[in-house]
């Protein structure tokens, strides 16, 4: 009786464990300080930190009005909103007694501070003569 020869040849070994443990040591920063694996990391790192914003949009871009040059104080509404104080100077003295254009220049002093927002209330701060001093606006953000 013949026997038949079985044996299985391996297949060539892949240094996939070195791999695998190259991964693992750079994931969880294993290397000391002053090893080129180290300045590695360190460098991939830094280009991130200073490359990322020309290639990724993070939408973080600052309102491009300049705020307005009059005195607005922004005051906690208790309720966890804001209101903002606004001197009756910086709304045009030829506006009357027109809401919607006094709303609209309120507008237009408040968005470059805080953002896209509307107007939910409006309050004239007057004097003892009934003179307007100032506005208390509430807003909501939008």
């Amino acid at each position: 009786m013949a026997k038949a020869n079985t044996t299985v040849m391996a297949a060539p070994a892949v240094p996939m464990t070195g791999i695998w443990r190259t991964i693992r040591d750079y994931i969880f920063w294993s290397y000391e300080r002053g090893t080129i694996q180290y300045d590695i990391m360190v460098t991939l790192i830094l280009l991130f930190v200073f490359l990322s914003p020309r290639l990724i949009n993070f939408k973080d871009k600052p309102v491009e009005h300049n705020p307005h040059s009059t005195g607005v104080a922004v005051l906690p509404d208790g309720q966890g909103g804001l209101i903002y104080q606004i001197e009756a100077a910086a709304v045009g003295q030829a506006v009357g007694n027109d809401d919607s254009v006094i709303r609209g220049e309120l507008l237009q002093i408040i968005e470059p501070i805080s953002g896209e927002i509307s107007i939910t209330k409006v309050e004239p701060v007057r004097d003892g003569s009934g003179r307007v001093l100032s506005y208390k606006v509430w807003v909501a953000r939008e």
